[in-house]
């Protein structure tokens, strides 16, 4: 077939190169119509992931609480990182629940574009479906933890105030916090599939550094400011203390960290997408 019968087909039935890349807003605009799709794609997900174990979505539950449960073995117990804490047992659940959100979501986002290899070739689709799907995959597993967490709470002693109403927006700046980072890691990750290797000892690492076991004022009281600072404000950290405020009386975060989340949320959100999309036509 010549090439200009090829141009007469492309003409007369409207098709469109897999490869091409609409403007910005016309790409967010074709994304958003197929909200419907990444619902459908995000459920497939957690129903392929559990299905062929004996407890099934259990394990959505289980699973954070066996870590919560080793977590407060190995840190509260053995290591006495709960001194000076109150109620460790609902602070160390939320650090938990909060950072394995943000660490299932970054690493299953690294895989989305290689391991939907076919159909990206096959259909023409915003690519920005892939992380998203993967996101709202996650956060309906983190609502589950989330639930868990809040009747932890109760049980152990936190009252019902006002501040419980704050915790939709401490999720809020959360979830557009991480969808950003996984639009950066999905991008690396159609580049070089190394970076699924590498993810591994820098979410170890960050998971230290966030507080999620310990205080973070406590533990940093007795060295310079600027290192309590910088552990206090890393986007890890701000939104674990984001939702201990929310449940916990006994947490009073500052207004900064507040500003902070938003900051964060905003910031993250605009650099991935606009990151993710500026590489559209490399994932073909």
């Amino acid at each position: 077939m010549t090439s200009t019968s090829n141009a007469q087909l492309v003409d007369q039935y409207g098709l469109t190169s897999v490869s091409q890349t609409a403007p910005l807003s016309e790409y967010l605009r074709d994304t958003w119509k197929r909200i419907d799709f990444i619902k459908e794609l995000a459920n497939a997900r957690s129903t392929q992931q559990y299905s062929d174990s004996f407890l099934g979505r259990l394990w959505q539950l289980v699973t954070p609480l066996l870590n919560a449960a080793i977590y407060f073995l190995i840190f509260g117990v053995l290591l006495g990182t709960r001194k000076g804490i109150d109620n460790f047992p609902a602070f160390l659940v939320a650090g938990v629940f909060a950072f394995n959100f943000m660490q299932t979501t970054i690493t299953a986002s690294a895989n989305c574009i290689p391991k939907n290899d076919r159909l990206i070739k096959a259909i023409h689709f915003p690519k920005l479906v892939l992380p998203l799907a993967t996101a709202v995959n996650q956060v309906q597993q983190y609502f589950i933890s989330l639930i868990v967490l809040m009747i932890v709470a109760v049980a152990t002693g936190e009252p019902l105030t006002w501040m419980w109403l704050a915790l939709p927006v401490a999720l809020l700046l959360q979830f557009g916090f991480i969808s950003g980072i996984s639009l950066i890691v999905a991008r690396w990750g159609a580049r070089s599939r190394d970076i699924t290797q590498l993810l591994p000892f820098f979410l170890r690492t960050w998971r230290y550094a966030s507080g999620v076991f310990f205080s973070i004022a406590i533990f940093t009281s007795k060295f310079p400011g600027w290192i309590g600072k910088s552990l206090k404000y890393n986007p890890g950290a701000v939104y674990i203390d984001l939702i201990r405020d929310s449940l916990m009386v006994s947490i009073h975060t500052d207004l900064k960290i507040w500003i902070a989340g938003v900051v964060w949320a905003i910031v993250f959100l605009i650099v991935g997408l606009v990151y993710f999309y500026r590489g559209e036509r490399t994932y073909v």
